[in-house]
């Protein structure tokens, strides 16, 4: 009859988990993604999801490296077919021009959303892509990032907040070139 699995057990597979996959899996997923900080995210979920089910994985004599795989895999899949990721837009007709149909009024959105994103803390960051990007509540959100819902309320705040501050300088207002005050400068 196999022993029950151990709290040193269980810390130890996760440090190997750690130690030894982490880097592979963040490439994987970079490599799928194109996109580093989003490859994080995808990791830290699997290693999340690793952690739920350790009891499970300490059984598996080997087949952990292709289970977090297949994991990180399935989150990149997840990812992909959310609406966010195909940026569809809601309400709008292909017969009806949109504003910078060229495409460039967007590209300069992803750039400059991804340029201040990058200048928010690791934690900052972490709450908006649960949240917004992700379509998490606050309390999911909580539960993975393993802090109070109340936490990331105040992460979320203060990031939108910066975020806001960030992109002033480089967002033309056309009521600033007429010399009107923006009603929410």
């Amino acid at each position: 009859m196999a022993t029950p699995p151990t709290e040193t057990s269980r810390s130890e597979l996760l440090g190997t988990i750690m130690r030894e996959h982490r880097d592979g899996l963040l490439a994987y997923a970079e490599r799928m993604l194109g996109d580093r900080a989003l490859a994080e995210d995808i990791v830290q979920e699997a290693v999340i999801r690793a952690w739920r089910n350790i009891d499970r994985l300490l059984g598996m004599d080997g087949r952990v490296r292709s289970w977090l795989f297949t994991v990180t895999r399935h989150l990149v899949v997840d990812w992909v077919r959310k609406p966010h990721a195909r940026r569809e837009a809601v309400g709008v007709h292909p017969d009806h021009p949109v504003a910078g149909a060229d495409g460039t009024e967007a590209v300069h959105d992803v750039l400059l959303l991804g340029r201040l994103l990058r200048q928010l803390s690791p934690e900052h960051r972490a709450v908006l892509v649960h949240t917004y990007l992700c379509d998490r509540s606050i309390a999911e959100t909580a539960g993975i990032l393993g802090v109070p819902a109340g936490t990331v309320k105040s992460r979320q705040h203060n990031a939108l907040r910066k975020l806001r501050a960030a992109a002033r300088p480089e967002v033309a207002r056309p009521e600033a070139a007429r010399g009107h005050q923006a009603p929410c400068a």
